[in-house]
């Protein structure tokens, strides 16, 4: 039992404490979820799901701590595949124009700024199909800058070869975001230079060298509920789960095929990080791209259904997101803080 002789703040902290370390005990890891029990639990009534979402959240993390991650393009624009999301597409007319691989300095200078204003984790995107083997030295560099700073690294380069994955984890590095997009059966609408396969591969290669996933998807590419259940399936069914899910609302570019879909519901979006939290119980369930135009009452919802990570700075890699003046002061109105 706590002390009941102690101050209210530190009676709160031993209560939670006690509770997450008997309930972490009790939440059940499976990987073996149905499209149907997933479809289910996105069909509960909202009180219920978040509840649900909240008890589980609050056995495995302090429901309190929300993580920083800082997301910079280290490459952008010119990029051979067709997602049809992507303004970094070559064959889209988005105004986004093409640059080389940025300079080693250049993207240590970024990752202190970002360590100074609060991002525990600095994470590096390039434009590619897959990484070629002359730029993997200047990217191997990077990763052991950002380590030297203390901070944890994660990149986005594309589809890996074994080889490459063993590369990046001997500089250190902590990450590596592959995201699945969606279902496997709507994926081929969204995407046609490389399969559900493709991408599966790399995260296996990714986990054989022993590196951290970081592994989610997008709402609002025209997907139906079922695939929004078989995108959740296809994530808490990996051999392991991915140590951070990111869900993303579609942000939509002029020039892009996705221009012109119908928003997602806020609802539906909150639903989905609840249902993330409930099957994957232990991983870091972050708010991504779509977060700028969400309200603060939005985010807080998600925050009580479970996520417990966002992105901090004003861009991700070449869309908005909201300036970090407004992060801190949101989490601080809710009584939040950053680690």
């Amino acid at each position: 039992m706590p002390d009941t002789n102690l101050p209210c703040q530190s009676l709160a902290d031993s209560a939670l404490s006690t509770t997450r370390e008997a309930g972490a005990e009790a939440v059940v890891i499976r990987h073996d979820w149905s499209r149907e029990e997933v479809r289910s639990l996105l069909d509960l009534p909202f009180p219920e799901l978040l509840f649900r979402a909240a008890a589980i959240h609050r056995a495995c993390f302090d429901p309190r701590e929300v993580q920083i991650s800082t997301l910079l393009s280290i490459k952008t624009g010119g990029c051979p595949e067709d997602c049809a999301y992507c303004p970094q597409a070559a064959q889209y007319d988005t105004g986004v124009e093409a640059s080389r691989l940025m300079r080693v300095d250049a993207v240590l200078e970024e990752a202190r700024a970002a360590k100074a204003a609060g991002a525990s984790r600095f994470c590096m995107g390039a434009a590619w199909r897959s990484p070629k083997e002359r730029d993997m030295d200047t990217v191997c560099e990077m990763i052991e800058g950002v380590k030297a700073l203390g901070m944890e690294s994660c990149v986005t380069l594309g589809m890996l070869t074994d080889q490459q994955a063993l590369r990046l984890k001997q500089a250190g590095l902590d990450y590596y975001n592959h995201n699945l997009d969606t279902s496997p059966e709507y994926y081929g609408a969204v995407i046609s230079t490389r399969t559900y396969e493709d991408r599966l591969e790399t995260l296996a290669h990714v986990r054989d060298a022993g590196i951290n996933v970081c592994c989610g998807g997008i709402l609002g590419l025209g997907e139906g509920l079922d695939d929004r259940a078989g995108l959740i399936v296809a994530l808490a069914n990996l051999p392991r789960h991915p140590e951070s899910v990111p869900i993303n609302a579609l942000v939509q570019v002029e020039g892009t095929p996705l221009k012109g879909q119908e928003p997602v519901d806020t609802i539906d979006f909150v639903r989905m990080i609840a249902v993330a939290r409930i099957t994957m119980p232990h991983a870091r369930v972050r708010l991504s791209a779509g977060r700028e135009a969400m309200t603060d009452e939005a985010q807080a919802l998600c925050f009580l259904a479970g996520a417990n990570s966002i992105f901090y700075g004003e861009k991700l890699l070449t869309t908005g997101n909201p300036a970090a003046e407004r992060d801190r002061g949101l989490l601080s109105r809710l009584g939040m803080r950053l680690v």
